[in-house]
């Protein structure tokens, strides 16, 4: 743009006197200046100049020769000057993982998995570039071939794939009988959401059953195959180490004490540094990559139209305000049932800068992230089954969708527009803490003062939920006695919002791993680790009352003569995220594998009783069901008969935990 202005206002050295710009600045103005520096100099200029100037500016003029000379051969040998220089550092970059792999490949085994993913990517690009025509052209009879036979061979495929996972969970289910209520959850929730569909006879079948097929194939990656397990738990780990660099810039701006006492100096902080680091990774184009990538495979895979696959596929990096900026142009055209999706996924996601901030509670990064990536998903294919399409969509037919991009001019401007939008949420979340936080607590009050004119005592918010969704939480596949304070951890979430929420299953999280006793009295202290993975993924989502407003106000702003088409369809929204996070939560519990206890016996005979753990509880739990008081003495059963240790053992455990047998 700046080259352009300059060409149009082309000026003269006589013009310099009007107060206008000299073009020697210019490209176009440079290399005329260049090309007339060897003519004799008008008598007029050197009237005006004088002598001595004129004979200055010329030899200027000569001595930038090469420089322009140089520029010249620079843009007429653009490409190859580019491949030469992307060439060398390519070179340079495969040396550095050689030497790297030679001095320690265990330690470089991520740059190794790094680098041949982005290697493959990038010759998958060459490749589809230069050679994807020819290709197609020659696979386009086995393609036609193909495309006769699909009417018979779908059913056969779809068979196959039925009989082959009901056999695998007929197998899989019969050594853990608990999975089968997860199960249950799931179909029950299905059928649930086809009783309230807008039009039952419109459903797309095919969107439903491959979004819940891709959420569940992406589960078993995650959840049950050793390689999926181990990436995912890496990724964890990484971002847990990278979250920790916001502690370098709040503990200089707040000080050491303040981000160690205080939650708001602890926590908000890395909300905005990993808001700065999600602009910047928009400025480079790789978010806008991934989302292409993952919107593609949805698309193909489930039928749904470009553009509410994008959002929803950018639900899962960014929140439900800004995925829909993603396709702005097309939303004032989009059906209801398209708006619909992608309020949808707005709720049933959380963006990346808040998953940050739940993170460093305590709460596992790789589940987080699985149940972000899986409602994307199940977020389209619950959305057309309650919603299923019935108008014409405009963009039903088209190739691809032009993906907003930002504005900024480079990569510092991208960083501090970043670090600054930030501002808006972090006070937003901390408003709203402070809001509902002390909504809550004046509800419990005078529900306790309720509740005491009938002599009920310990009436609150929490416990109405713990028994209003205490069957939703046993569906979902918690145990019974972990019921309650699911049902209780799931009401915070929909009726207030899942920030107080993760805090509360992170205290709970907490309370386990340092080994305090499950029960102080009639009180719960925490939940099971199963129970955990199982609300961790029920909570995942902005599904709750007050993400209505944030979502019509968002959305509103867009598109302000859609805003009766969008109050009309953000309940039935809100409906479907709640019951996509808990459709997770079912997947979560079907696949959950519990963690084999150990040793109990070879733990506690190692094991320094100065501090309690998970699993110095259930061990000692464990070493407390095999004695037997009889007369006055303990008597050891199983693992722990005839030890020497055994009593030993159960004296360091009667001095951390109560239990009939500490009183022999």
């Amino acid at each position: 743009v700046a080259l352009l202005e300059m060409e149009e206002n082309q000026i003269t050295l006589d013009n310099l006197e009007k107060g206008r710009d000299n073009p020697a600045f210019s490209s176009m103005g440079e290399e005329r200046l260049y090309e007339e520096c060897d003519a004799p100099c008008s008598e007029s200029k050197e009237e005006r100049r004088g002598e001595g100037k004129g004979r200055f500016s010329s030899y200027c003029r000569k001595a930038l020769q090469p420089a322009s000379k140089a520029k010249r051969f620079c843009k007429a040998h653009a490409t190859v000057l580019r491949r030469v220089i992307l060439g060398l550092l390519g070179v340079a970059y495969l040396c550095y993982v050689i030497v790297a792999c030679w001095l320690n490949f265990q330690r470089a085994l991520a740059l190794v998995v790094m680098t041949a993913v982005a290697a493959f990517f990038i010759c998958w690009s060459l490749f589809k570039k230069h050679c994807g025509a020819k290709v197609l052209l020659l696979l386009s009879p086995i393609w036609k071939c193909f495309q006769k036979s699909w009417p018979w061979l779908k059913w056969l495929l779809w068979v196959a794939l039925l009989g082959g996972l009901i056999t695998w969970l007929a197998l899989d289910t019969s050594r853990n009988p608990e999975q089968l209520i997860s199960l249950a959850g799931f179909c029950f929730l299905v059928l649930f959401l086809f009783a309230c569909s807008k039009h039952h006879s419109a459903v797309s079948w095919r969107a439903v059953f491959w979004g819940l097929g891709l959420e569940f194939l992406f589960g078993l990656l995650v959840l049950r195959t050793t390689p999926g397990i181990q990436a995912f738990r890496w990724l964890g780990d990484q971002i847990q180490f990278f979250l920790g660099y916001t502690t370098a810039g709040s503990s200089f701006v707040f000080g050491n004490t303040l981000i160690e006492e205080v939650f708001a100096f602890q926590a908000l902080p890395i909300i905005v540094f990993f808001s700065c680091v999600m602009s910047i990774l928009y400025y480079l184009g790789v978010m806008q990559w991934l989302i292409v990538k993952i919107s593609w495979l949805l698309q193909v895979s489930m039928g749904t139209s470009p553009t509410e696959t994008l959002s929803v596929a950018g639900n899962i990096f960014v929140g439900q305000t800004e995925a829909p900026l993603l396709i702005r142009p097309y939303l004032a055209d989009m059906t209801h049932s398209e708006i619909h999706a992608v309020m949808t996924g707005g709720f049933s996601t959380i963006a990346g800068s808040v998953m940050g901030a739940y993170i460093s509670f305590g709460i596992d990064a790789a589940s987080l992230i699985a149940a972000s990536v899986m409602a994307a998903p199940c977020a389209l294919a619950m959305s057309k089954l309650i919603y299923p399409e019935v108008e014409e969509s405009k963009f039903k037919g088209k190739a691809s969708i032009r993906l907003a991009s930002g504005e900024e001019q480079n990569i510092l401007e991208a960083a501090s527009n970043g670090a600054a939008t930030s501002v808006g949420l972090v006070a937003n979340i901390a408003a709203n803490l402070i809001a509902f936080l002390a909504v809550l607590e004046f509800i419990n009050a005078a529900l306790r003062w309720f509740g005491e004119m009938v002599d009920i005592e310990g009436l609150s918010f929490q416990v109405i939920c713990s028994y209003v969704l205490m069957p939703v939480a046993f569906l979902m596949g918690a145990d019974w006695a972990d019921s309650p304070l699911v049902a209780e951890l799931l009401g915070i979430k929909i009726f207030l919002n899942e920030f107080v929420a993760y805090q509360q299953l992170a205290t709970y999280k907490k309370n386990r791993l340092s080994g305090l006793e499950e029960w102080d009295g009639s009180q719960k202290q925490w939940i099971s680790e199963r129970a955990e993975t199982i609300t961790t993924f029920a909570l995942c989502g902005f599904a709750n009352f007050s993400s209505i407003g944030i979502m019509l106000g968002g959305l509103a702003s867009i598109v302000p003569q859609r805003k009766g088409d969008l109050a009309s369809v953000v309940l039935r929204a809100l409906l479907t995220g709640i019951c996509v996070s808990m459709l997770n939560a079912c997947l979560a519990g079907l696949l959950h594998v519990p963690t084999e206890l150990g040793d109990c016996v070879t733990f506690l005979s190692n094991a320094n009783f100065s501090s309690t753990s998970y699993t110095m509880y259930m061990c000692c739990k464990q070493l407390f069901a095999s004695s037997v008081l009889e007369n006055g003495m303990v008597n050891f059963t199983g693992a722990w008969a005839g030890l020497a240790e055994s009593m030993l053992c159960l004296t360091q455990c009667c001095g951390h935990y109560n239990h009939t047998s500490c009183a022999g």
